[in-house]
């Protein structure tokens, strides 16, 4: 879905900005234990990045891929560069890359998501990044989350998904293994208490 913009500024939905935690009855095992950032969430449906699945690409062989440095230029990257983290944001068109970043960073193409977060999804973040002169905070995710109009209203209220209001350290820091742990002690929620009838948080 798209990310709809009115005088230049972008329309807020009723969960935009909220993390989902997977319960134990989603159906769906692309998202078990996932804990997902929701960026936009309209009539038109919703879409978020899954923060909490590895990636096995490194940034260096998704800038080869590009084309954007050469075989013998990766050694020479800065470290900020050789280390950038490269994240599965979903099971949608998972050959394309989106930038979720701090606001530090604009271009004509970013597109703010929240009141300091970003999204861009066009190459010249990617080449600000590979020379050190990237956002802040920042994190390139391959694919993405999405539903149909209502789906995801659908899934929340027969307890598929908990929500609550997404935390900025909890999107970009990179402790995968144990967020989704650390989403739901953010709730006041221990995995024990999740079962198969659970409600609402």
């Amino acid at each position: 879905m798209a990310i709809t913009m009115t005088h230049g500024k972008r329309e807020r939905g009723v969960l935009d900005g909220q993390f989902l935690i997977a319960m134990p009855q989603l159906a769906d095992t692309n998202f078990a234990r996932t804990v997902v950032y929701i960026c936009a969430h309209s009539g038109d449906g919703a879409m978020g990045f899954v923060l909490n699945k590895p990636q096995t690409l490194t940034f260096p062989e998704v800038l080869l891929h590009l084309d954007i440095i050469q075989p013998d230029q990766a050694i020479k990257l800065p470290d900020s560069a050789r280390n950038f983290r490269v994240q599965t944001g979903g099971p949608v068109e998972t050959g394309r890359g989106f930038v979720l970043h701090s606001d530090d960073y604009m271009s004509d193409s970013s597109i703010p998501v929240s009141d300091d977060i970003c999204l861009t999804a066009t190459l010249d973040i990617v080449r600000a990044i590979s020379r050190g002169h990237g956002p802040s905070r920042a994190m390139l995710m391959l694919g993405y989350a999405s539903w149909a109009p209502g789906q995801l209203e659908g899934e929340i209220a027969q307890n598929s998904w908990l929500n609550c209001p997404a935390r900025d350290d909890l999107i970009f820091d990179s402790g995968l293994g144990d967020k989704y742990d650390r989403v739901l002690h953010h709730m006041g929620v221990t995995p024990a208490m999740l079962s198969m009838d659970a409600g609402h948080a």
